[in-house]
C-alpha cells in the first residue's frame, strides 16, 4: 500500500514531483496485489474494480494528486486505489517454492501464485531511483546497510548494476464517460490504467459504474498497462468509458458494490467489528473537515466546554465519547435490496441471458423483482408468489442498477445524490480499512437489517473457503514460509519481502480469529469428535485449533490448567523473537492467540505432512515429554545455535531417559520438524528464556538478601514464569558495561606505566590494590570504578575488545600476564562463563522440573543457576526502582492500564511485579496518580481471571444474562437480586432433552446449571482479594467497589472501560448509574455483543525504523531539515510496507506535523496533525491515550478565544498538579504562575496577578539568574501590574474621599496574542525553540562582518556566525580555527585552534607505542572542537562533604570547572589546542 504524503498541494510542479517519489510505491504494489489477484484476496476486482468496503480487503491503497476531484475531498484531492497487479511476487513467490518442492513433498502450491508473464518488475526506491540487476548473485551484493540509514537513496552498487533514474512525467487527459460531460484529470505516466479505472469507480458523477473498459482510439486499453507504454497517450488525449456485457460474476460484483455504496456512511460495521472498520471521530467534533472549516469559520466561537470535563468534577458520562451527528449513517436511499428467492435462473432463462434476481422495496413502499441480465438490469413482473422473468412495462434496461433504481424511484435518486456528496466530502483516512480488526468496547444499538450479502459472507465463510475461490482454502503455512524465503540483500527486495509478510501475516490473523471464534461457537467438527470437549483439536481453512486446557496431564507437574492458559502465550513471544532474529532456514509456525467467551485457543499453521504420522515420528529435535525422551539433530544445533547468539541462549546437555547425554541449544520443550516440504521448523517455544526464580520456590537455592526482604520468592499459580527478553538485554548490557570498565580501568594503569604517564594520570587509590586481593574486595572495587564512571562506556569497549581479540585470537605474544589476568578477573566480578571474554549466556533449562542435567555439580553448572538468580536479582533491585525513577522523572506517565502495562514490558518487568510495585509507589505522593492507575489495573485483571472461568460455566442462552450479573456484582452499589434467566421463558417439557442433544453436538457448551447465578458482590470481592494476593502479592484493603473506589481514588467507569476491553465485553452506550441504591446497574439488554481479544506477532519495517530513528537522531542534534527528510523517507517506506493504516505512520505522521510547525509552516502541520488524529482513531481506538494526546490543549484555547474564567479553573487545576509532581521550584510551576498571572491581569485582578507573578519571578531568579532573558521578562510584567495596579488604586482613592470629576481610567488589559498562545503551546508541549529565518541568519552574517571588518579582522564567518581565523599552513595540512573574544575589558580577542592532531592515534599496532608522525590532510581541516583527553580515572567530587576530607576546597572548585572538559577520553587523544594573538591576514606558515 501506498501513501502519497504530499496530497495537500496543488502546485503541478510539486504533484509531478511527488508522483516519481511514489513510483517505487506502484512498483511495490505490482509485486504483491496480483499475486493474490485470482485466489487470495477476500474481493478480486483485477477486471472491474471493487466497492469501499472491497477497498479495505485488497492490498493496495494509493492517495494520488489529481486535478478535479474536489468531491472526494475538496483539499486533498486524493484517491484510493486498488490495484492487482503483483507479478514480480508471484514469480518469486512460486520460484521459491519450487525450490522447497521435493520429490516425495506434498507440498501444494496455489495457482494463484502462477505468473501471468516472466517478467520480474522490481520496486523502485521511494525517492524515483530504481536498482536494477543483471544475473547478481547473492557474493554481488556488498554494500553496507549503513548507507541505507545514512541516505536512503541508493542501495547496494556494483559493477553489474545500473542505477536508472527515472523520469516520471504528469499530464492532463480527458475521460468521456456516458451520461456525463467530458472531465479531465491528472494522471502519471508510471501509473496504470486500473488507476483510472479504480479513480472513476469511487467518483462522485461515475462510480455507479464497474463493468466497463477504457478505450483510446477504438483500442481497449489493458488494465496492468503503464501509460508511458500507452501507444498514442499523450497530453489532452481523450479516453472513452464503454460499458461491456456483464458476466455472473461481474453481476454479483456490481451488486456488492452498490450494496456498499448505500451503507459507506453507516458506522455500523465499526461498531459490529468486521470488514475492518473502525471509527473516527474528528469532523463530527469540528463538524466538518478541519482544514476547510478554518476558511469559513466565524471570529465568534462557543468554546465553553461541559461541566463533566471541568477540574475536580468527577462525573464520567459515557455518551460524549461517541459524539455522532444526526446524519451519521446518512440518508436513507431504499428500504431493502436483497437478493431474491427466485435465484438461479432456470435454464430456460440463462439462455435469454438472465444471471440472477434482486428484490426490492423503495421509499415509496413499492415491491420491484428486477433481473440482472448480460445487458445489465431491469424490471421484470414477478411477485413473490408467482415468477415471471419478463420484463414489465416500462421497459426500463439500464446498464447500471443505480440508473435503473433513479428512474423507478425519486426519493432514492434524491437521498442517494446526497449520500454521494457525503461520502466524498469524508477523508480518505475515514474509509480506509485497518489492517487488523479494532472493536469498540462501547456500542449504540444498531438496527439489524435485511442484508443477503452479509448473510453470504457469513455462512461462506464458516465453510473455511475464501470468496472468489469456491472449493479452495489458502495454504497459510506455504504462504507464510514463502514470503519469508524471498531475498532481502537490497532495499528493494526488503520492502517487497516485508510488505508480503506483513500482507500474509495480516490475513492468516484476519482468518484464525474467523476461526477461532467459529470454534468456541460450535460451527466446527473437531479432528478427534470422541474425546473430551476440552481436548477436542480443530482444522479450518488450512489452520489448526486448539484449546487452552491441560489435556492428559501435560502440564501437570508445572501447574495444570494455569500452566496450560499461559503456555500459548509464552509460546506466541517465542515465536516472535525468532521471527525477530530472522534466521535463514530455520522456520516458525504462523501462531496466533485468540481469547474468546472465556477460552484461549491457539490458532497455529499446519506443518507440512505432520498430520500423516504421529508426534514421536515428527518430532527430530527436543522433547515431547518436557525431558524424559529427548533427542537432537545435527542441522538443527547449526541452526540454533545461530539463533542463540542473538537470544543469549546457552548450548547445554540434558539426560534422557536412557542416561545419554544430549546437547540442546534450546530448551527441551522446544520441538523440531522436518516437513514434508523440507523446512525445519521449531514449535513450543514456550521456555525461550529462562525462568523467573522470583516465582519459583526452589529447594537448596536461596535468594540474595535483597530480594529476600521483598518477599521473595512467591509460590506462582504456575512454573512457567519467565523473563523477558528486554529484561535479558538490559541485564547483559548492564554487566557488559560493568565488565569493560572494570578491565579497561586496569589496562589503562598498564598502558600507563609501560608509557610513563604516570604525571598525566591521577590513579586513585582504590584502582592500585594488588590483583592477588580476595573476590569480595574486587566486587567492592568494581562498584566504585562504575559508580565514579571515569570513562564512556565507547572508549573502554575499545581498549577491552582490543586486548580480549588478541589474547582469544592467541597474538601478541608479547602481552604481559597481567593483562590478560586482569580480563580474567573482569569476567569472574561479572559472572562471565568464560574466563578469557564476556559471555553471558542462560541455560532456559534451569530449574526445569524433570530435566536431569549433565554434570549439575560443576562449578560451570553452579555459575549458569547463579546467572539466572542474578538475572531475576537485577529485575527487583535495579528495573523496577528505575522504572519508578523514571516516573518520578516524568520521562515516562501512563494514562491508563494499557501504557502502564506496556512501560513496564520495554523495560523488562513482567506484570506479575504489579503488586510489588504498587507496594513502593503507595509511600510515593508525588505519584498518586499513578498508584491509582496501578491498583485499577490490578482489580481489572483479577476480576477478569474469575470473569474467565465464570463464563465457561454459563450456558449460550443465558450469556448476556450473566454477563449483565457479574457487571452488577462487580461495580453496582445497590443489592444485586438473583437474576431471572433466559431459559426461564423457553422452558417446555422436551426442554432436558434438548439440553442433552445440544451436549452432544457441542459439548464445549456448558449445560446451563445456573452456578453463575448464585454469584453475589460480597463472595465476588473476596475471589477478587483472594486472586490479587495470590497471584499479584498485593493486599486489597477494601472489601467493596465503594470502599475501593473511595480509598484509592478510583472511577468506575474507568473501571467498566478497562475489564471490558479486557474480556472483550461490548456494552450499550448510555450512561450507568453506578451509585442506585434500589436498581440494577446492568441489564442483560445492555450486553450487546462478546469479541475476541487477539494476541500476535507484529511483523516490523526495519528500513523505515531505521530511517526513524536516524531521523530522530538529527533532530535531537538541530538538524531539522535532514531530520524531516529521513522521517518523511520514513513514511514512504512504511506506506510501502503497512499500507496506509498502521499506528507506526500515524506516529510519523505526529513527528512531521511537529516539525513543520517548528519549521514554520503551520498550514502543512495541520494538515499533516490532522491525518495523524484520525489515524490514530482508527487504528488505535478514539479513547486510547496516544488519541487523547493528539488533541488539543483545551485551556490554551480558551485562553486564546477570550474565556478568561474558564480558562482560569484549567490553570489553577494544572498549577496543583504541577507541584504536587514537579516540585514547588519547578520551571513548569513558573509557566503556570505566568498563566494564571496574564488571565487575572486581563480579568483585571491586579491584586492577584502581581502575587502570581512574583512567584514566577523568584523561580526564575532562582533557577536561570537575574541575567536570564525570562527572569527579566517577569520583571518587566511585574513592573507593568505594579504600574497598572498602583494607577487603578489611586484613582479609587480619589473617588471614595469624594473628588467630582473623577473616573476610573480604562485598564491596559493586554489580551494574549496568537504568537503568545504558540509559544505557551510550545512549552507545555515540550518544544523549546527559537524560529530564525535564513533572512535573519544572512543579517546576522553581514553584521559580524561588519564589526569584524572595523577591527581589523579577518571577514569569514561560519555557518553558526562564529568568526574564522587565518589559515595556518602545517606540514600535516592546512588549519583554521575560530577568533574567541574573552570576557573581560582588558583581554584582546585570541586565535583559538581546537584539536589539532600532532601525531597518529596510539591504537591497535600503535597501542603502548612511542608516538609517530600523523597522517597529512587535504583541504583546509576546521580546528573548531575539543578533541577527547587520554583516558583517566577522574576524582569523585559528587559528595563535596566526602572530598572534602582529601583536598582543599580550591581544588574542588578548581575540579568543577574542569571535570566537563574531561568526561571525553580516549586512547585516541594525541591532539593540542593553541591559543594565539590575534592577528590580521590569509596564509602564514
Amino acid at each position: 500500500m501506498a501513501l502519497d504524503t504530499s496530497v495537500d498541494r496543488e502546485n503541478r510542479d510539486q504533484k509531478s514531483q511527488k508522483s516519481s517519489d511514489c513510483v517505487n510505491e506502484k512498483k511495490l504494489n505490482e509485486t504483491l496485489d496480483k499475486s493474490y489477484s485470482n485466489g487470495n484476496l477476500k474481493k478480486d476486482v483485477s477486471q472491474n474494480g471493487c466497492s469501499d468496503n472491497e477497498v479495505s480487503k485488497c492490498i493496495s491503497l494509493k492517495l494520488v494528486d489529481r486535478n478535479d476531484i474536489s468531491q472526494l475531498n475538496a483539499k486533498t484531492s486524493a484517491k484510493i486505489s486498488t490495484v492487482i497487479k503483483d507479478e514480480a511476487l508471484r514469480s518469486s513467490i512460486t520460484k521459491n517454492a519450487v525450490k522447497k518442492t521435493k520429490s516425495n513433498a506434498k507440498t501444494k502450491i496455489n495457482k494463484n501464485f502462477t505468473a501471468k508473464n516472466k517478467e520480474n518488475t522490481k520496486p523502485n526506491f521511494p525517492n524515483g531511483i530504481l536498482v536494477r540487476n543483471s544475473d547478481e548473485s547473492e557474493d554481488d551484493i556488498s554494500a553496507e546497510k549503513g548507507e541505507l540509514e545514512a541516505n536512503g537513496k541508493l542501495c547496494e552498487k556494483k559493477d553489474d548494476q545500473d542505477v536508472v533514474f527515472i523520469q516520471d512525467v504528469g499530464f492532463t487527459i480527458k475521460i468521456q464517460s456516458p451520461g456525463t460531460e467530458i472531465f479531465d484529470i491528472q494522471v502519471s505516466s508510471m501509473e496504470l490504467v486500473q488507476e483510472i479505472h479504480q479513480l472513476l469507480m469511487d467518483r462522485e458523477d461515475t462510480c455507479h459504474r464497474t463493468c466497463f473498459s477504457l478505450q483510446l482510439d477504438g483500442n481497449t486499453l489493458d488494465n496492468f498497462a503503464e501509460l508511458k507504454n500507452v501507444e498514442g497517450l499523450k497530453e489532452g488525449s481523450v479516453i472513452k468509458v464503454v460499458e461491456e456485457s456483464y458476466t455472473m460474476r461481474e453481476a454479483r460484483i456490481h451488486v456488492r458494490h452498490v450494496r456498499d455504496l448505500l451503507k459507506s456512511l453507516d458506522p455500523a460495521d465499526a461498531y459490529n467489528g468486521v470488514d475492518c472498520s473502525s471509527l473516527a471521530f474528528l469532523n463530527a467534533i469540528t463538524q466538518g473537515d478541519v482544514l476547510e472549516k478554518k476558511k469559513l469559520r466565524v471570529d465568534t466561537i462557543d468554546c465553553t466546554p461541559p461541566e463533566y470535563i471541568m477540574p475536580g468534577n468527577r462525573d464520567r458520562p459515557l455518551l460524549p465519547l461517541h459524539p455522532l451527528s444526526k446524519d451519521h449513517k446518512g440518508p436513507q436511499c431504499i428500504k431493502v435490496l436483497t437478493t431474491s428467492g427466485w435465484n438461479p435462473p432456470p435454464g430456460f432463462r440463462k439462455m435469454h441471458g438472465d444471471l440472477m434476481y434482486l428484490y426490492a422495496i423503495t421509499l415509496e413502499d413499492k415491491h420491484f423483482h428486477i433481473t440482472a441480465c448480460t445487458r445489465g438490469f431491469y424490471v421484470n413482473q414477478s411477485t413473490e408468489e408467482q415468477f415471471d422473468a419478463k420484463s414489465s412495462a416500462p421497459n426500463h434496461l439500464s446498464h447500471s442498477l443505480i440508473e435503473l433504481l433513479n428512474q423507478i424511484s425519486p426519493a432514492f435518486k434524491r437521498n442517494f445524490s446526497s449520500l454521494q456528496k457525503k461520502r466524498t466530502q469524508r477523508h480518505p483516512f475515514e474509509r480506509v480499512a485497518t489492517p487488523y480488526q479494532l472493536y469498540s468496547w462501547a456500542s449504540p444499538y444498531i438496527d439489524h437489517t435485511v442484508d443477503a450479502i452479509r448473510a453470504e459472507d457469513t455462512f461462506s465463510s464458516k465453510l473455511g473457503y475464501e470468496e472468489h475461490i469456491p472449493g479452495q482454502t489458502r495454504d497459510w503455512n506455504e504462504e507464510l514460509q514463502t514470503t519469508r524465503e524471498l531475498p532481502r540483500k537490497n532495499l528493494p527486495e526488503r520492502l517487497l519481502r516485508e510488505r508480503a509478510i506483513f500482507k500474509v501475516h495480516s490475513d492468516f490473523v484476519a482468518a484464525a480469529t474467523r476461526g477461532a471464534m467459529a470454534v468456541i461457537d460450535g460451527n466446527v467438527m473437531a479432528i478427534n469428535p470422541g474425546d473430551e470437549a476440552k481436548m477436542q483439536m480443530f482444522i479450518w481453512n488450512n489452520i489448526f485449533f486448539s484449546f487452552g486446557f491441560d489435556v492428559r496431564d501435560h502440564y501437570k507437574d508445572l501447574g495444570g490448567d494455569a500452566a496450560a492458559f499461559i503456555a500459548p502465550k509464552n509460546d506466541l513471544q517465542g515465536v516472535r523473537v525468532y521471527n525477530a532474529v530472522d534466521l535463514q532456514g530455520l522456520y516458525t509456525l504462523g501462531t496466533v492467540v485468540i481469547d474468546y467467551r472465556g477460552y484461549r485457543v491457539t490458532a497455529q499453521s499446519i506443518i507440512p505432512g505432520i498430520l500423516e504420522r504421529e508426534q514421536e515420528q515428527s518430532v527430530v529435535y527436543g522433547s515431547i515429554d518436557f525431558g524424559k525422551t529427548v533427542i537432537t539433530h545435527e542441522q538443527y544445533m547449526i541452526l540454533l545455535s545461530k539463533a542463540a547468539q542473538h537470544l543469549k541462549i546457552l548450548p547445554h546437555k540434558v539426560v534422557n531417559d536412557k542416561n545419554e547425554e544430549i546437547e540442546l541449544c534450546s530448551s527441551v520443550e522446544c520441538k523440531g520438524i522436518i516437513g514434508n516440504d523440507g523446512r525445519h521448523y521449531i514449535l513450543d517455544l514456550l521456555r525461550t528464556f529462562p525462568p523467573d526464580v522470583n516465582f519459583l520456590k526452589l529447594e537448596d537455592e536461596e535468594l540474595s538478601k535483597d530480594v529476600q526482604a521483598l518477599g521473595f520468592p512467591i509460590q506462582h499459580k504456575h512454573k512457567l514464569c519467565c523473563l523477558r527478553q528486554e529484561l535479558i538485554d538490559a541485564f547483559v548490557e548492564s554487566k557488559y558495561v560493568m565488565f569493560i570498565k572494570y578491565a579497561a580501568a586496569h589496562l589503562q594503569q598498564i598502558g600507563t606505566r609501560k608509557c610513563n604517564y604516570k604525571e598525566k594520570i591521577i590513579i586513585s587509590s582504590e584502582n592500585n590494590k594488588d590483583y592477588n586481593e580476595n573476590k569480595a574486595e574486587e566486587k567492592v572495587e568494581i562498584e566504585k570504578i562504575t559508580t565514579e564512571n571515569m570513562m564512556e562506556a565507547d572508549e573502554a569497549k575499545k581498549i577491552v575488545e582490543s586486548i580480549t581479540d588478541s589474547i582469544t585470537n592467541g597474538e601478541k605474544q608479547e602481552l604481559e600476564e597481567s593483562t590478560k589476568e586482569i580480563v580474567r578477573k573482569a569476567a569472574q566480578v561479572v559472572g562471565s562463563l568464560k574466563e578469557t571474554e564476556f559471555d553471558i549466556r542462560f541455560n532456559p533449562d534451569i530449574f526445569s522440573p524433570g530435566v536431569r542435567h549433565a554434570n549439575p555439580n560443576s562449578e560451570a553448572f553452579k555459575k549458569e543457576k547463579q546467572l539466572v538468580k542474578n538475572a531475576a536479582d537485577f529485575l527487583v533491585v535495579t528495573q523496577i526502582p528505575s522504572y519508578i525513577r523514571e516516573c518520578l522523572d516524568h520521562s515516562i506517565s501512563p494514562m491508563d492500564g494499557v501504557t502502564l502495562v506496556e512501560s513496564l514490558h520495554t523495560r523488562g518487568i513482567n506484570v506479575r511485579y504489579l503488586g510489588k510495585i504498587a507496594k513502593m509507589l503507595s509511600s510515593i505522593k508525588q505519584l498518586e496518580y499513578l498508584f491509582s492507575i496501578s491498583i485499577s489495573e490490578l482489580v481489572t485483571r483479577a476480576a477478569k481471571h474469575i470473569f474467565v472461568s465464570y463464563l465457561q460455566n454459563t450456558e449460550m442462552m443465558s450469556l448476556a444474562s450473566a454477563v449483565s450479573h457479574f457487571l452488577n456484582c462487580f461495580l453496582s452499589s445497590g443489592p444485586v437480586p438473583h437474576p431471572q434467566t433466559s431459559m426461564d421463558d423457553l422452558q417446555s417439557k422436551y426442554a432436558k432433552r434438548r439440553n442433552k442433544r445440544k451436549g452432544r453436538i457441542n459439548r464445549l457448551i456448558a449445560v446451563d446449571n445456573n452456578e453463575w447465578a448464585n454469584l453475589t458482590p460480597k463472595t465476588l470481592w473476596n475471589q477478587i482479594k483472594l486472586e490479587i494476593k495470590s497471584y499479584y502479592d498485593w493486599d486489597l484493603a477494601s472489601n467493596n467497589i465503594e470502599q475501593t473506589c473511595a480509598m484509592y481514588s478510583l472511577n468506575r467507569l474507568s473501571l467498566l472501560r478497562s475489564f471490558c476491553m479486557k474480556n472483550g465485553v461490548q456494552i450499550l452506550l448510555r450512561e450507568y448509574n453506578f451509585d442506585a441504591k434500589n436498581r440494577l446497574t446492568f441489564f442483560e439488554e445492555d450486553i450487546i455483543n462478546i469479541f475476541p481479544i487477539v494476541k500476535h506477532i507484529n511483523p516490523k519495517a526495519s528500513d523505515a525504523f531505521n530511517f526513524y530513528t536516524t531521523g530522530q537522531n538529527k533532530i535531537q542534534h538541530g538538524y531539522l531539515k535532514e531530520g524531516y527528510e529521513l522521517i518523511s523517507e520514513a513514511l514512504n517506506l512504511l506506506n510501502n510496507v503497512y499500507g496506509a493504516m498502521h499506528p507506526e505512520i500515524a506516529q510519523c505522521l505526529r513527528m512531521l506535523a511537529r516539525l513543520n510547525y517548528i519549521m514554520g509552516d503551520p498550514a502543512e502541520a495541520m494538515s499533516f496533525q490532522q491525518k495523524a488524529v484520525l489515524m490514530s482513531e482508527r487504528v488505535n481506538g478514539i479513547d486510547h491515550p496516544s488519541t487523547i494526546i493528539e488533541y488539543s490543549n483545551i485551556s490554551l484555547i480558551l485562553h486564546a478565544v477570550g474565556e478568561y474564567d474558564l480558562s482560569l479553573k484549567f490553570l489553577e487545576s494544572a498549577l496543583s498538579l504541577n507541584i504536587r509532581f514537579y516540585g514547588s521550584k519547578s520551571l513548569k510551576v513558573a509557566v503556570s504562575y505566568h498563566l494564571i498571572a496574564r488571565t487575572q491581569s486581563c480579568m483585571g485582578d491586579f491584586r492577584s496577578a502581581l502575587a502570581n507573578e512574583k512567584e514566577t519571578y523568584a523561580i526564575y531568579k532562582q533557577q536561570l539568574g537575574e541575567e536570564h532573558e525570562k527572569t527579566k521578562e517577569s520583571s518587566e510584567c511585574l513592573r507593568h501590574l505594579t504600574h497598572q495596579a498602583v494607577v487603578l488604586q489611586k484613582k479609587m482613592n480619589e473617588i471614595c474621599t469624594g473628588k467630582t470629576g473623577i473616573s476610573l481610567p480604562p485598564i491596559q488589559i493586554q489580551p494574549p496574542s496568537m504568537g503568545n498562545v504558540l509559544d505557551m503551546l510550545n512549552v507545555i508541549n515540550g518544544i523549546l525553540f527559537v524560529q530564525i529565518s535564513s533572512q535573519d541568519i544572512e543579517h546576522f552574517k553581514a553584521e559580524m562582518e561588519k564589526q569584524a571588518k572595523s577591527v581589523g579582522l579577518p571577514e569569514k564567518i561560519d555557518f553558526y556566525g562564529s568568526i574564522i581565523t587565518r589559515v595556518v599552513r602545517t606540514k600535516y595540512g592546512d588549519i583554521t580555527g575560530t577568533i574567541v573574544t574573552p570576557n573581560a575589558r582588558y583581554l584582546d580577542a585570541v586565535e583559538v585552534y581546537r584539536g589539532i592532531p600532532y601525531a597518529a592515534p596510539p591504537v591497535g599496532n600503535l597501542r603502548f607505542m612511542p608516538p609517530v608522525s600523523g597522517a597529512l590532510w587535504t583541504g583546509v581541516k576546521m580546528a573548531d572542537k575539543f578533541a577527547p583527553v587520554c583516558p583517566q580515572n577522574l576524582p569523585n567530587i559528587s559528595n563535596e562533604t566526602s572530598a572534602m576530607k582529601k583536598m582543599s576546597s580550591g581544588r574542588i572548585e578548581f575540579l568543577k570547572r574542569l571535570l566537563p572538559y574531561l568526561k571525553n577520553q580516549s586512547e585516541d587523544c594525541l591532539y593540542l589546542n593553541i591559543y594565539a594573538p590575534t592577528q590580521v591576514g590569509t596564509s602564514l606558515k
